[in-house]
């Protein structure tokens, strides 16, 4: 592979036999190295290819600015974190997780404190990711020699979340404050805590990250559910009054029109939570 141009003396644009563009890192690959001449393959340690080119060009510029490390930091975090979740992550998690890692650095070193003030909710309700975030602090003081305050795992674990929805950050963070809301109601409504360990409360949270989720993108149910529906608000009278609120709730606060398809799900999921913590 010819270097094509010289980001810096960790990191070069090169070209292989089929003409695409790659960022390759290293240390010391550019070393004494010039536009043109061949890389040493011995030194190559990362090789970048993105399949979306404004991804690619923004990484470049990146890279040209701030420590090539960082760069090789965040690769190895989304490895880590495809091996942990086995999802398929949006390749913007370079540019966002880099960024974020060294910004955090600098605030670091010049002793602001970092703190993140949803650290619990993300805990809850992205434990996986929240997982992931842990990992990556053993990572970042196994490479950096800094120990990053736990607070910092729950915002990796947020850029994490953003890439598996393909969402930015305002919008991630709304998301978990619909499904507070949400959770907040069926609490009260029924006047008891819920069994976060069981695995009905899963499967409740993950219909109301998705429901949450539609609410934020206002993508309504067009399926036809009216049989169903009168058949579960019967069987589940107290399930129904519930899921009524959460209806005007997300009428009332999202302007989103709540279907009754909707509605089944959430009076199904609602009574199976209720049943296992009354449990």
């Amino acid at each position: 592979m010819k270097i094509k141009k010289i980001l810096n003396n960790n990191a070069v644009i090169a070209v292989g036999n089929d003409s695409e563009e790659i960022v390759i890192t290293g240390l010391g690959l550019a070393f004494k190295k010039r536009v043109g001449d061949i890389l040493d393959q011995e030194k190559i340690e990362r090789i970048f290819r993105m399949e979306n080119k404004e991804i690619s060009r923004k990484l470049k510029d990146l890279i040209s600015e701030i420590p090539v490390e960082y760069v090789e930091l965040s690769e190895e975090i989304v490895v880590a974190t495809q091996n942990i979740l086995d999802k398929k992550l949006n390749e913007n998690i370079y540019l966002t997780l880099t960024d974020h890692i060294h910004f955090a650095m600098e605030r670091m070193q010049k002793g602001f404190k970092i703190s993140n003030p949803m650290v619990w909710e993300i805990s809850r309700f992205y434990k996986e990711e929240y997982k992931v975030g842990l990992k990556a602090l053993d990572i970042i003081k196994s490479r950096l020699g800094v120990e990053f305050p736990i607070d910092e795992a729950a915002s990796i674990a947020m850029h994490i979340v953003n890439a598996e929805l393909e969402q930015d950050m305002p919008n991630a963070v709304a998301l978990i404050k619909i499904l507070q809301d949400e959770l907040n109601i069926i609490k009260y409504h029924y006047g008891i805590e819920l069994d976060e360990d069981s695995l009905y409360y899963q499967r409740l949270v993950t219909h109301l990250k998705f429901f949450a989720q539609r609410i934020l993108n206002s993508v309504k149910s067009s399926v036809d559910e009216d049989q169903l529906f009168d058949m579960i608000s019967k069987q589940y009278p107290n399930a129904y009054e519930c899921a009524l609120k959460i209806k005007k709730y997300a009428l009332e606060k999202h302007n989103f029109e709540v279907s009754k398809a909707e509605l089944t799900y959430l009076m199904v999921h609602i009574e199976k939570v209720i049943q296992s913590s009354q449990k």
